[in-house]
């Protein structure tokens, strides 16, 4: 009867190495999550002046600027997921290139791309605020579609970040809600669409990749 229930978690964790990308590290994403964060600091710091080209710019130059700090943010936290990843597949002695990885990467890219698409527009149009909600909303809607192949924490990742794009439409612009807070610097403060950007890419990266750590990678090396 041993022999059997062995075989049969053999069999069962052969069939989830097949079926489940199990290469997230949860330290990429916490990194993902501080690299964000210094990316929403230097946004915050260049649009509100405080670094001394900002002020010499021309709102064009401006939006080109905060474009380029967002890509570069994008670069370096996909490349340290990548990394870890393929650091984590190696540990295994797996290649991290195969048929399941195409299958993680479709399904990424096209809710993410349609999205980075449609922001871009907005973006350039000069309609920042509402990027920063579409931008959260689309990559959680990524996530939520391929959180099927990897962890189920990602799937909730996804949840999460779908929400505070929502909550960042839902505060943004609305002049109305002046009359229902009591203080408008509260509605000051969650009316930054920087703030949902830096909630949603900073910190939800960061407590979930600690969860994930804790849950999934580190008790492989205990």
């Amino acid at each position: 009867m041993t022999q059997g229930t062995d075989d049969i978690k053999i069999i069962k964790e052969m069939m989830e190495r097949s079926s489940k990308f199990r290469y997230i590290n949860g330290l990429s994403l916490i990194f993902a999550g501080l690299t964000a964060v210094a990316g929403a600091a230097f946004a915050h710091f260049y649009m509100m002046g405080y670094i001394q080209i900002a002020q010499q710019n021309t709102p064009y130059q401006r939006l080109v600027v905060l474009f380029l700090a967002a890509l570069t943010v994008l670069t370096i936290a996909a490349s340290i997921i990548t990394f870890f990843s393929w650091l984590k597949a190696k540990e295994n002695r797996q290649s991290i290139i195969n048929r399941l990885t195409r299958r993680v990467l479709y399904n990424l890219a096209v809710p993410l791309v349609t999205g980075g698409a449609l922001s871009l527009l907005f973006l350039f149009q000069g309609k920042i605020s509402i990027v920063y909600a579409f931008t959260l909303i689309f990559y959680g809607l990524s996530l939520v579609n391929v959180s099927k192949f990897t962890f189920g924490e990602i799937h909730i990742l996804g949840l999460c970040e779908i929400i505070a794009g929502l909550m960042c439409v839902f505060f943004i612009g609305d002049s109305a809600m002046k009359t229902v807070w009591k203080y408008s610097s509260i509605l000051d403060t969650v009316s930054n669409g920087l703030l949902w950007w830096t909630i949603g890419f900073g910190l939800l990266h960061i407590v979930f990749g600690l969860i994930i750590y804790f849950k999934h990678d580190r008790k492989r090396t205990v």
